[in-house]
């Protein structure tokens, strides 16, 4: 600061040296007019101006040659640091892109661990994962009602799972879908004491966590455990992150599993799936027919949501329920009783063509019931088909009514 202020001094002085001489010489001039015209005040003012300016004149040529080169030595100083500092503010920058590149977090978190780190990169990532995991735990309360389902599926099964998140914002993401089509083939692989030689058994959530998973996307790679590759990518996208359910299903050793997904982001990944598995009785007979007609199907399951495979199926309590809805509804038209009978029985005969498979009209052929589709394809192989089972899961289905029933209870606990 002392230095600064001699170089001002210094300057201001070479000003005034300036100044003063100018004026002493204009004031010569006018000096030698003003006595030739008889005014001697200029006289005193050039005399005392001339007299001030030969005061200073030593010193301020002394300081100026001073601050000429220390100003030259500054002014190198400040190209060098300014040179060295945006080099350094490149690396930097090199850095925070790179970090960012390998974990997806936040730019803000990003530049937060470096500087904690000393601008180590392998260290920064190390802390970014730890904060992550922190902060994914106290997001674990968090309702996430949006995400993906994934489906893998091999010659004799297929698994299908369902991982939520907070956003779809999230369930775009490539890490997110990577992490879905993981666990799905990690369901394939699970083997159930419950599971039949065909049909459908759910895969609980606890069942997968502590099993090894192997990741190999670029910013998420390695073998871990379920659960920690589900708290890593919670960590890397900055939200709620949760496996909810997973179900599988198989067939007989001839028999094919078709599946389909609506709304598919890429191949395994949509959020409404149908599932169905077919069988036929001749071992002999050709595969390919079956397995056209079972994507159709699969297809057909998704559109009409059929809630039961046969009319036999339908239980006894959705019938009833059912029965008496339509009795009511009848009875409001005043008839009698003997056609209100009538009115029932033909309202429930429509209720099975809109909850059971069997009964349902073909989507892609509404002249068929499915049915009628599978005895064409009998007669096709050559051999009877029949439907063994399937199932329809659509992405969150059930979660809102599941947090309005929280949000009624916490509000009777406030009550």
């Amino acid at each position: 600061m002392a230095f600064r202020g001699g170089a001002k001094r210094s300057l201001g002085s070479f000003l005034c040296n300036r100044v003063l001489n100018t004026s002493y010489s204009s004031s010569s001039t006018c000096t030698a007019s003003a006595a030739a015209n008889g005014r001697g005040f200029s006289s005193w003012v050039s005399s005392r101006r001339s007299s001030f300016a030969q005061a200073t004149e030593i010193p301020t040529s002394i300081s100026l040659k001073f601050a000429n080169t220390q100003c030259g030595y500054a002014l190198f100083l400040r190209r060098f640091s300014v040179g060295t500092s945006s080099s350094s503010s490149s690396d930097q920058m090199s850095l925070i892109k790179q970090l960012r590149e390998r974990t997806s977090a936040p730019i803000k978190d990003v530049k937060a661990a470096l500087i904690d780190s000393n601008w180590d990169i392998e260290a920064a990532q190390k802390e970014l994962r730890r904060r992550g995991k922190v902060l994914a735990s106290k997001k674990s309360s968090r309702m996430a009602a949006e995400g993906l389902l994934a489906l893998a599926q091999n010659e004799s099964k297929a698994a299908v799972i369902e991982l939520n998140c907070e956003t779809d914002f999230v369930a775009r993401n490539d890490i997110f879908q990577h992490l879905a089509l993981a666990l799905a083939k990690q369901a394939l692989l699970v083997e159930s004491s419950s599971q039949l030689v065909s049909g459908v058994f759910h895969v609980p959530s606890e069942d997968l966590e502590d099993l090894k998973l192997n990741l190999e996307h670029p910013k998420v790679s390695g073998e871990t455990t379920v659960q920690n590759a589900i708290t890593e990518v919670a960590a890397v996208m900055g939200e709620n992150v949760k496996l909810r359910r997973g179900i599988v299903m198989s067939t007989t050793s001839h028999g094919v599993v078709s599946t389909y997904l609506h709304t598919s982001p890429q191949p395994g990944l949509g959020r409404i799936a149908g599932i169905l598995s077919l069988s036929v009785e001749d071992k002999n007979s050709q595969l390919d027919a079956i397995q056209r007609v079972g994507s159709q199907l699969a297809m057909h399951v998704v559109a009409a949501k059929p809630l039961f495979l046969t009319k036999e199926l339908v239980s006894s309590d959705a019938l009833e329920s059912e029965r008496e809805i339509l009795k009511s509804q009848a009875e409001s038209t005043g008839k009698s009783q003997m056609a209100i009978d009538k009115i029932v029985e033909g309202r429930l005969r429509k209720y099975y063509e809109e909850v059971v498979l069997m009964e349902q009209k073909f989507i892609m052929d509404d002249t068929l019931t499915v049915k009628k589709l599978l005895e064409n394809l009998s007669t096709e192989v050559g051999s009877p088909v029949k439907i063994e089972s399937f199932f329809r899961m659509e992405m969150g289905e059930g979660i809102q009514r599941l947090e309005a029933s929280s949000a009624s209870e916490n509000l009777a606990q406030a009550i």
